[in-house]
């Protein structure tokens, strides 16, 4: 006989009564509200094909590098055999196995965000009420396959369901955004899926593709790249073409959050010698950092907000990135230093009313030292969510103590779900509001704020502190609000 699978109402609230009963009637509050997520990898064309989902795995697992990952590490199971790398052909007979291969070792996530997230979308985006495991994998698989042959369950079914204000993508400062243009035109599509500009493989001048990148780079924009000065015009060209496009934000992920400037005549010497592969691996990322500080500069010009997340080694298992390519669950976080990295770029733009960024880490010990005093100084400077390796309850939780006191509630981005597996964005944001719930309720218990004070708090923090954070225009919000 199968083990029930059930979702408390009560769950991640304290144990303590008092506490519980005020966790809960914050997080009424809150739970209603539509959901903004200025922040994500879910492909546009998804949204703006409304191609059915082919297959359970395809849908739930195979985008989930969480999930792969951990399968990996403890199941040993090889992640070929999960359907990586999204978009490798994947069989029926495929598909079955790699689900069959999830539910055998659901065991292994015991504990972890991951079990919590996959089982509130079982319950309550699949309506699902068994416990996987190797005997009820192939049920589980049936029953979600049948419901994505449905209407209900079509791409743009599932946006309004999910009560999706707006889902940011991630793109390619070359990209068209034809997909992003499909859904602008179309007259019956009533969603906000702004597209974000990710220009970090532009930015990384002793990677062997730098010339590559730079000429497509070059190409999209009509522009000379052949300069520095050309290379930059480019740049500055492609951010208002997504800007126009209706982006809200740049994206940035390097090894350090360098921003230190070069003399202008040594960046163009040194661009100059990247396009030649001639640059040192040193020089090329002195000439990195100073590029980054030019994107922070044409923030000003244009507004797009930057989201900063540096310190993540990338592509850790050498063998896995050639296999099987990025992106696939192999990178881990590194300790990271803000304060004297981020001081040329903040002491040149952080008073400037045109510029705002917001600093991500998974750096925990940097929230309290770095990230919320620099927030609690400059007008421009956001403190972003726990997302990553630390979106889980306690991490949220130690978020909301370590930066509330130095940053204040109105300097935090609201939640990031960083997702590419689409139906876990409903199960990432109710964690994150259950635990802004069970910090609040804490804090309302203390008396160090009173209920009423709470649930306005409770309330923008999904509401006016993620749109301020990203500049969202609030008059293209979608959703409706639940009763």
């Amino acid at each position: 006989m199968s083990t029930p699978l059930t979702l408390n109402p009560d769950r991640l609230f304290p144990a303590d009564p008092t506490q519980r009963k005020l966790a809960r009637e914050i997080f009424e509050v809150t739970k209603k509200h539509p959901i903004i997520s200025p922040h994500g990898h879910v492909p546009p064309e998804w949204l703006a094909l409304n191609t059915p989902f082919s297959d359970p795995t395809s849908m739930l697992l195979t985008p989930d590098h969480y999930t792969n990952r951990l399968l990996h590490a403890v199941g040993r199971v090889d992640l070929a055999d999960l359907g990586v790398p999204v978009g490798s052909p994947l069989s029926p007979e495929k598909s079955r196995a790699a689900w069959r291969l999830f539910c055998k070792n659901w065991w292994t996530l015991r504990g972890t965000a991951v079990q919590g997230w996959f089982e509130s979308e079982f319950v309550d985006v699949f309506d699902v009420h068994v416990r996987p495991s190797e005997e009820t994998a192939d049920e589980i698989y049936d029953h979600i396959n049948a419901l994505l042959k449905t209407e209900e369950f079509l791409p743009r079914s599932l946006y309004k369901r999910f009560n999706l204000a707006m889902m940011a993508t991630t793109d390619d400062p070359v990209s068209d955004l034809r997909y992003h243009k499909q859904l602008l035109d179309d007259p019956t599509w009533e969603g906000y899926i702004p597209p974000t500009f990710r220009p970090d493989k532009y930015l990384e001048p002793a990677a062997p593709d730098f010339k590559a990148n730079v000429e497509a780079l070059g190409q999209a924009a009509d522009q000379d790249v052949s300069t520095y000065e050309g290379y930059v015009e480019a740049m500055r060209k492609r951010r208002l073409f997504f800007k126009e496009m209706g982006a809200v934000s740049s994206d940035h992920s390097h090894r350090d959050p360098g921003t230190a400037r070069l003399p202008e005549a040594r960046a163009a010497e040194l661009y100059k010698l990247a396009l030649a592969g001639k640059i040192s691996p040193e020089d090329g990322a002195a000439l990195r950092r100073h590029m980054l500080n030019d994107q922070a500069r044409l923030a000003c010009e244009d507004g797009l907000v930057m989201t900063f997340h540096p310190a993540v080694y990338r592509n850790h298992h050498q063998a896995a990135f050639e296999r099987l390519g990025a992106d696939v669950g192999g990178d881990v976080p590194m300790a990271v230093e803000f304060t004297n990295n981020v001081q040329p770029m903040l002491s040149e733009y952080g008073d400037n009313p045109n510029f705002q960024v917001v600093f991500f880490t998974i750096d925990q010990d940097v929230y309290q030292r770095e990230l919320a005093p620099l927030a609690g100084y400059y007008p421009s400077v956001y403190v972003g969510a726990p997302w990553w390796f630390i979106d889980e309850p306690d991490a949220i939780l130690r978020y909301r103590e370590q930066v509330t006191p130095y940053g204040t509630f109105y300097k935090t981005s609201g939640m990031i779900d960083d997702t590419r597996a689409f139906a876990s964005i409903p199960a990432r944001h109710d964690v994150a509001r259950r635990m802004d719930s069970v910090y609040l309720a804490r804090m309302v218990a203390e008396h160090r704020l009173e209920l009423d004070e709470a649930l306005e708090v409770s309330e923008a923090l999904v509401t006016t502190i993620p749109a301020r954070a990203f500049r969202v225009d609030t008059s293209k919000l979608s959703g409706t609000t639940a009763k």
